[in-house]
């Protein structure tokens, strides 16, 4: 293919970094009238060097330049605006019927709707729209909180969904009839221990034979310590007879960790509310685990407090180790905790020893605190695996 390429030069300045050099290369076709019409504006103003066409040669133009290399993405939504919009997906109408009905729980009677769900409905819902990856992560967290409440040779079948909010515990039980009896007047009755009240108490339901139902229940928190749900079903079975028959729950028991959070404060703030706090926890060490750095990230991980003490005080191999932790609660409660751990000497793989010193200004928080740490212990020597016994 033969090309034929012209060489424009043009000067507009007396030195020789002020002159520009275009390159027109075009095709055996000859210059197009684009490149014609470029080419004389240049050699005019070559010719006549006004000051508006010089400056904006040697100027506007490469600050306009400059201005696109930087900022390409501004620049591309200012010179096209029209381009983005129709690139953007639009997001698809929803179409309402006009004699569509509309529910409202708040003013659906006692017993009916804010106790007893629409499962068809709700299960109608759920097919129709589908589920979402954020969806199917929000399932997968509602079933690790699952609560067994009673077991599966008793007359009624109970479990929990237990949901954590800010101030208040909401409590989705699903009561399910294994008899072939109708139940009158099936009643999930609890009861709390600590700093928890139970706002209203649920309603009855009448369950029939094989039938199930979900009963919510609000629960509010006033501090931050661990708290115990407990109760029972009570129900009647329809009948000339109408006995009565009571299921005692398993107890719920409340996580002080759903209610803190990592914080930070300063060294002389620590120091200060060390000294004031006047409830104190010592918690003696006794775990499996062999490593200093080991056993304090998880008990970071458990508690959910922040480590006060910088990485490099904790470096290196001294065979001790101490840190400061600290967290608050959602209530505005402040919670210390000292570590002072070490590895017995002269004593091959040997397990940490030590003690772990909690305050706090409510007694609550500190027992709350130091109950954790004990089940965190417990819960990391089950973990480890166990030694074999050598054959006889």
């Amino acid at each position: 293919m033969e090309f034929h390429v012209l060489r424009v030069v043009v000067g507009v300045g007396d030195d020789a970094d002020d002159s520009d050099w275009w390159w027109v290369m075009t095709g055996a076709g000859g210059l197009t009238a684009d490149d014609v019409e470029h080419a004389s504006t240049l050699l005019r103003a070559a010719a006549v060097q006004p000051a508006v066409i010089r400056a904006a040669l040697l100027g506007a133009s490469r600050r306009a330049l400059a201005a696109l290399l930087a900022l390409p993405e501004r620049a591309h939504v200012s010179l096209l605006p029209h381009a983005q919009s129709e690139s953007e997906p639009q997001p698809a109408e929803r179409v309402v019927e006009v004699e569509t009905g509309i529910s409202f729980p708040q003013l659906s009677p006692a017993g009916a709707g804010a106790a007893h769900h629409d499962m068809f409905e709700l299960s109608l819902s759920r097919a129709v729209q589908g589920r979402t990856g954020g969806a199917a992560g929000r399932e997968r967290g509602k079933l690790s909180r699952v609560t067994q409440l009673t077991g599966f040779s008793d007359p009624v079948y109970a479990e929990a969904i237990v949901a954590v909010n800010q101030y208040d515990i909401v409590l989705d039980v699903l009561v399910v009839n294994q008899t072939d009896d109708t139940l009158q007047n099936c009643t999930v009755e609890l009861a709390t221990l600590g700093e928890l009240r139970l706002v209203e108490r649920p309603a009855g339901v009448v369950l029939a034979p094989r039938d199930f139902a979900t009963i919510r229940a609000h629960v509010k928190v006033a501090s931050t310590e661990n708290g115990i749900i407990f109760g029972n079903i009570v129900y009647e079975v329809s009948g000339a007879s109408m006995d009565r028959g009571v299921v005692v729950l398993n107890d719920i028991h409340i996580d002080i960790v759903d209610y803190i959070q990592p914080a930070v404060c300063s060294d002389a703030d620590f120091r200060q509310m060390w000294a004031e706090f006047e409830w104190e926890n010592k918690v003696s060490v006794n775990t499996n685990i062999t490593d200093l750095r080991e056993y304090l990230d998880h008990l970071l991980t458990s508690t959910n407090m922040k480590c006060l003490t910088p990485d490099k005080a904790l470096s290196g191999q001294c065979g001790f180790l101490a840190a400061n932790l600290y967290a608050r609660s959602i209530f505005g409660e402040d919670a210390l905790a000292n570590v002072s751990v070490e590895i017995p000497p002269h004593r091959n793989a040997a397990p940490v020893v030590g003690h772990v010193r909690i305050r706090a200004k409510s007694q609550g928080m500190a027992l709350s605190l130091g109950d954790k740490i004990n089940m965190m212990q417990k819960s990391a020597q089950s973990k480890l695996p166990a030694k074999p016994i050598p054959a006889a």
